[in-house]
């Protein structure tokens, strides 16, 4: 049986380096999904850096997921009185792109994994796993699965693919039939299933 599916490698190094929105940092963009309506991305993946205090970028009419990557934690003070303490390892808040905040580093070297799309394109749903051994990913027609490297190492089966080091990210997807993927190697992922918020069928996934 024949099945259409896409694998992308990101490594980490080709990451573009580029100045948030407000112009008070930068972050190093991993992807951003085209909408097919022309409205800019329909989803997107980057590592902001967060050197000093600073007001975030505002994104009107998108959800945003931030997990801490690195340093000793990021506290996140919101414009309506709400404070999010992210500590290590890998603590992550989901909030509306409209909500004003300033993060607060707790110290040098603290980045942040920032997962951001638009729910009237995108349902998304993230998971923090262990990968010790071998893991199987299902990816159904329509999805795309992002797994990216957190610490370890993973292996595609039966692909030429190099090693997935830290910082790496995979995207999985299938066309027309559901996909399994096989994963092999030790340590921490962060899984993304990102799902067309367009058609009727539920969101539903399988590890």
């Amino acid at each position: 049986m024949s099945v259409s599916t896409d694998v992308q490698f990101l490594p980490a190094n080709e990451a573009r380096r580029v100045r948030w929105r407000n112009d008070l940092g930068w972050t190093r963009e991993i992807h951003a999904e085209p909408a097919s309506d022309g409205g800019g991305w329909r989803w997107r993946i980057s590592i902001a850096e967060i050197g000093e205090a600073a007001a975030f970028s505002r994104f009107d009419g998108a959800q945003r997921e931030l997990m801490l990557l690195s340093g000793d934690g990021l506290m996140l003070r919101f414009d309506d009185g709400e404070v999010v303490d992210l500590e290590p390892p890998y603590a992550r808040v989901r909030f509306s792109g409209e909500r004003g905040l300033q993060g607060d580093p707790g110290g040098p070297g603290v980045s942040a994994l920032n997962l951001m799309w638009r729910p009237d394109l995108v349902e998304a749903a993230t998971w923090l796993r262990p990968l010790v051994g071998t893991m199987l990913v299902f990816v159904d027609p329509r999805d795309c699965w992002l797994v990216h490297v957190l610490a370890g190492q993973a292996c595609l089966a039966r692909s030429a693919l190099p090693p997935l080091e830290r910082g790496d990210t995979l995207l999985l997807r299938a066309f027309e039939l559901r996909s399994r993927h096989v994963l092999d190697g030790g340590g921490s992922l962060l899984l993304a299933k990102l799902s067309d918020a367009t058609r009727a069928s539920p969101l539903l996934g399988a590890l």
